[in-house]
């Protein structure tokens, strides 16, 4: 019978010790999930609905988070590079052959590079809310943070870090100033607190605001490296998004040969628990397609889209189209599937 609660401990990978929860049976075909930067960035919904469809999900802390290694979050000894290492050796010690490899937010990053720098390890690449380039200046053609939503961000006061409920309230605060919901952000932000190690500010900002990537060496770039990914990727994205504006998913999409994207409608900087299902779907779809033989990924959108059509989806999707590729992508197509609306002007 396939456990669906999840079971908490910590692996040793490269070198380090990470914190993981394991929805679904052990043998079952591996999903690991990157966080962005706790684990706690993927839903519960989405990794029990997962290990319903007969997965492994696996969600694991990124270091300086969690019940991972935690050292010096202000000046930390590694690159973005080691990070994607990490996500290469914990899918290698949790066996199972070639894993589908998903990040969010800052965790997305982690995954471009996993799949680029690693790509024996993984068989297919789901993108959450994220973008293509290193945290700071954004490129040109990419939209970047919403300065509006920006100046009422740094203009909320830090709370005291030791206060769990004050912590808890700060990122509810945060969270309508970006469009989430509030009252899941309270939620998530107390299990974020209760799995932190320690309430010194630095330790608590790395947990819950992600701050160690303001620091991190993410060098050198991988934007241009993006055509080079060759198994089936999914890009997931929230039209609302005023941290990573929508057009970073598109960009992504559009730059990944065969990629498909999925704009979430009424999400924005987060995954809503009431679109775990529909994204998870979606990933069941793609990471069904790993297995066929002699795939391209050209050829794998192609047929990934006919898996679509015949797999059962619960949320509503309105339709998929594909649009022309710039022409310094290579890839031949970028497949959309919307949800919550129609055809973009």
């Amino acid at each position: 019978m396939t456990r669906i609660t999840g079971t908490t401990t910590t692996v040793d990978a490269n070198g380090i010790t990470l914190g993981v929860e394991s929805f679904g049976d052990d043998d079952a075909p591996l999903v690991l999930l990157v966080g962005g930067t706790t684990m706690l960035s993927w839903p519960d919904a989405l990794c029990e609905r997962l290990a319903a469809g007969g997965r492994r999900a696996v969600r694991y802390d990124l270091r300086d988070s969690g019940e991972s290694t935690t050292a010096d979050p202000e000046a930390p000894a590694y690159t973005l590079r080691d990070l994607a290492a990490d996500a290469a050796a914990l899918a290698g010690v949790l066996g199972g052959g070639p894993a589908h490899l998903a990040g969010i937010g800052v965790g997305g990053m982690v995954a471009q590079v996993a799949a680029l720098d690693h790509p024996g390890a993984f068989s297919a690449l789901t993108l959450v809310g994220t973008r293509a380039v290193a945290p700071g200046p954004s490129d040109d053609d990419l939209p970047d943070h919403d300065r509006a939503t920006m100046s009422r961000l740094f203009a909320h006061a830090m709370p005291d870090w030791s206060d769990r409920e004050a912590v808890a309230h700060f990122a509810a605060a945060g969270a309508e100033i970006l469009g989430d919901d509030p009252e899941t952000a309270l939620a998530v932000a107390a299990r974020i607190w209760d799995r932190t190690p320690g309430t010194a500010p630095a330790v608590q900002m790395a947990n819950q605001l992600g701050m160690v990537f303001s620091r991190l060496d993410c060098a050198p770039r991988w934007r241009e490296r993006l055509p080079e990914i060759g198994v089936p990727t999914l890009v997931v994205h929230g039209r609302r998004d005023r941290f990573f504006p929508v057009g970073n998913g598109e960009a992504i999409a559009r730059e990944i040969p065969g990629a498909r994207l999925l704009v979430l409608e009424e999400a924005a900087t987060k995954l809503p628990e009431p679109a775990a299902g529909e994204v998870a779907e979606a990933m069941l779809t793609l990471g069904s397609t790993a297995s066929l033989p002699g795939r391209p990924a050209a050829r794998a959108a192609g047929r990934l889209d006919r898996l679509a059509s015949a797999a059962p989806v619960r949320a509503r999707v309105t339709r998929e189209e594909s649009g022309p590729v710039p022409r310094r992508c290579r890839c031949p197509g970028t497949w959309v599937r919307r949800s919550g609306g129609g055809r973009r002007p």
